[in-house]
């Protein structure tokens, strides 16, 4: 037995608002936490204290679930060293994945789960892609006259190049986009291919149709194959949980759920918990039953019966940044925030031991200005919820550090005259702060993966010149691409008249900058034959396709006048020139074809092979060194994406290259599927599912593309104030008059670009943060 004082000593190290978390005697709790407000510190001590007083153990188990990997392994390390400390079994929890636990409960029971009898494959992203596309073929094949209506369009005069290039803009880029939306978001709402036909939709239904049409066809090569992918993870194991028995086995093994980042949730996967979490009536000592509640589920399909739900969720609905390319939406949590709120069943943390006061009040301010501006007039993109410095006596030690300066620096266009001024402002103040303090951990937050190669070069003057490490996580993540890369050029060199294959390499180009994006590639690999080998009769090449001609030729060349092995050392070189971490990655792909393919070495072996490596995602890049706490080490800049920041902090974080067409951004129709009306189908068909879910009026295709662009405009705002919230003693925010267009383009430049209006705000409010 645990010690009533040993417990109160553990408690003691948290805060107050964490210490709500300790609290917790049973049934439903809801936490909205602020960034730095020690979530997950609170729920490791939580989690102790509950399998303390409740004397759990192997058969009644506290289950811990969160959103990726790494969270699981550092919430486990923290509950396991609280139980060590009190001597208690660590039997008595579990961690694990959303998706990893309904696996679980799945696969015990496979003859319920609809799974089949056999191993079940779990398909990867890639191969997810893979099926996609050829569900998308197959549909084209099946549907002709829906596909004649997409391929009319509009304005359409019959002209075979145009009717050449429609066909490659469908079958590459609008139907796999349009099949992987709706597919993700239907199924995660437990939508079936019929739900979505007999849904009563102004456009007459046409876009869904299509969507349930792809969607049905793609569970059809799903099953052929044997295989499930994540969402059918979920719906397994609650069909599973349909039948009384197995769901009473269950229940009764696991006592509560605990939910870290519940507001990366789904619907279908909070139903899970929910089920989970539920001791029933009739498992209970007789007249416990009087302190339950029972709320419903968001999917209002209930929760397996009635009884005590033991269940805390945790999360920070102000940091949902994943809503625009997940099934995940934070109106959800917002929703069971509200709903414990009318029970006295809401704590929120909104003291956070991070942060320096003057960020604390930048990020305050962003988040009061953009909920009541005019990117809040459907639905607010964040919860009222105010960042609090902790009290004088935290258990933290320098809880909110002082700051460095003014702790907040922003410089506007007037004193930033373009990019590569912006850049060295950057780099000179990281050489002032390193030299005043060596051990500060600094970071540059980017938004696209093109802005952090640019920052690497533009900055490796540092490392040069003042030993200063830089830690390229985007560069990083470029190396795990390499397979990819080298699989779509070998099989444009095998097929090089096919305009999908012709596609993909100019794509791989374009991603390493070796042509210019500045064109549309549909055109170009609409008609492979005469973009490569045109005759005199035909329309001459603009300069730009002329090089992307050229880059193209030089490969199909390579292929005729080099020896096979040497392939994929020619294609390293064209692609990544002097990047040594690419051509390292380059070289072991190299080497561990060689040995896999002894004896059995040609083009269609080492393409099959690559097909293995990419869909097994089994290829480890080549990295300068161990990366055990890489982002976040003392004395180093790391460069790294503002998705990718979530969960880190830093020193010192810069934000450059805030401008308003990046954040909030709107949405974008490219030109070359414009023929299809003034919206995208897949961003229509995600609007239109996400009101089926919601039980609300189906939008058409205009007001669907308008809330699309209000909802990404919303995680926009979210992500900039993720960003801000990663700086302890310092952050800078900061946009050029002159900026590129197009970051894959860094030559056409927009003079006078207009700043992210909440930054102008910002300045407005405290012109005292403004440097010069």
């Amino acid at each position: 037995m645990v010690l009533p004082e040993a417990l109160n000593e553990l408690r003691k190290t948290l805060r107050k608002g964490q210490q709500t978390m300790a609290d917790w005697q049973g049934g439903e709790l809801a936490v909205s936490a602020v960034p730095g407000a020690g979530k997950s510190t609170g729920m490791a001590v939580a989690a102790a204290i509950a399998i303390a007083n409740f004397n759990l153990h192997r058969q009644k188990q506290l289950v811990i679930v969160t959103f990726t990997r790494s969270a699981v392994s550092n919430i486990r390390k923290k509950v396991s060293e609280h139980l060590k400390n009190l001597r208690l079994p660590q039997s008595a929890f579990t961690v694990s994945t959303l998706h990893s636990l309904a696996y679980t409960i799945a696969s015990n029971h496979r003859e319920l789960s609809g799974f089949g009898a056999g191993e079940t494959i779990i398909v990867s992203e890639s191969q997810k892609q893979r099926l996609i596309r050829n569900a998308t073929n197959l549909w084209v094949k099946e549907n002709p006259k829906l596909y004649d209506l997409l391929l009319e369009g509009r304005s359409f005069d019959g002209e075979d190049t145009e009717r050449l290039r429609r066909q490659t803009v469908l079958r590459t880029d609008v139907l796999p986009s349009l099949a992987r939306e709706a597919i993700a978001t239907a199924k995660s709402s437990e939508l079936t291919p019929e739900d979505l036909r007999q849904a009563e939709s102004p456009d007459g239904g046409t876009i869904l149709e299509i969507a349930a049409g792809l969607y049905e066809t793609y569970e059809r090569l799903l099953r052929q194959e044997g295989a499930i992918d994540y969402d059918d993870m979920i719906l397994g194991a609650l069909r599973v949980l349909k039948n009384d028995s197995i769901r009473k086995y269950w229940q009764e093994r696991v006592f509560a759920v605990f939910e870290d980042e519940a507001q990366d949730s789904s619907p279908l996967q909070t139903d899970l918990l929910e089920i989970l979490a539920l001791t029933p009536y009739s498992s209970l000592p007789e007249g416990d039953g009087e302190k339950s509640f029972l709320l419903p589920s968001p999917s209002g399909r209930g929760v397996g019966g009635e009884g005590i739900k033991n269940l805390m969720r945790v999360g920070d609905p102000n940091q949902a940044i994943n809503s625009t390319f997940t099934t995940a939406d934070p109106r959800f949590f917002n929703e069971f925030c509200d709903r414990c709120q009318l029970n006295s069943q809401l704590s929120t943390l909104d003291q956070a031991g991070r942060s320096t006061v003057n960020v604390m009040r930048a990020a305050n301010y962003v988040l009061y200005w953009v909920n009541h501006s005019e990117y809040a007039k459907l639905e607010k993109p964040f919860r009222q919820q105010r960042i609090h410095p902790v009290d004088v006596d935290d258990p933290q030690a320098n809880a909110n550090p002082e700051p460095i300066g003014k702790g907040v620096e922003i410089y506007l266009p007037n004193t930033v005259d373009d990019i590569e001024h912006e850049i060295e402002l950057i780099g000179l103040r990281i050489k002032q702060l390193h030299e005043q303090d060596p051990k500060l951990s600094m970071a540059i937050l980017v938004r696209q993966h093109n802005q952090g190669r640019f920052v690497a070069e533009a900055l490796a003057w540092l490392t040069k010149e003042h030993d200063i490490k830089i830690y390229d996580v985007e560069q990083s993540d470029r190396r795990s691409r390499v397979p990819m890369d080298m699989l779509a050029i070998l099989q444009f060199m095998e097929r090089p008249h096919s305009p999908d294959n012709l596609k993909s390499a100019l794509e791989v180009l374009k991603d390493r900058l070796k042509i210019s994006s500045q064109q549309d590639l549909n055109a170009l690999a609409s008609n492979p034959e005469k973009f490569l080998y045109p005759t005199l009769l035909d329309p001459a090449l603009t300069p730009l396709a002329q090089d992307a001609q050229s880059k193209c030729k030089a490969l199909l060349r390579a292929k005729i006048e080099l020896p096979l092995y040497n392939l994929i050392p020619f294609i390293a070189f064209t692609l990544y020139d002097d990047e040594a971490g690419l051509l390292a990655t380059a070289d072991k792909l190299g080497d561990r074809l060689n040995q896999q393919l002894v004896g059995n070495y040609s083009m269609q072996t080492v393409i099959t092979e690559l097909k293995e490596i990419v869909e097994s995602e089994n290829f480890e890049a080549v990295e300068d060194e161990n990366l055990e706490g890489r982002y976040m080490t003392a004395g180093q800049l790391t460069i790294i994406s503002l998705h990718k920041a979530k969960g880190l902090d830093w020193d010192v974080v810069f934000m450059p290259f805030l401008h308003k067409r990046i954040c909030p951004g709107e949405a974008y129709i490219p030109e070359s599927v414009k023929f299809l009306g003034d919206f995208g189908l897949p961003e229509v068909a995600r609007a239109q599912i996400r009101a089926i879910v919601h039980h609300e009026r189906i939008p058409n295709p205009e007001e669907a593309w308008k809330q699309c662009s209000y909802l990404k405009q919303a995680e926009e705002f979210r992500l900039l104030y993720v960003g801000m919230t990663r700086a302890k003693k310092l952050l800078w925010l900061s946009a050029a008059q002159s900026a590129p267009f197009s970051w894959n383009t860094l030559e056409n430049r927009t003079e006078n670009a207009p700043i992210c209006p909440a930054i102008t705000e910002l300045a407005k409010k405290f012109p005292e943060f403004i440097s010069w």
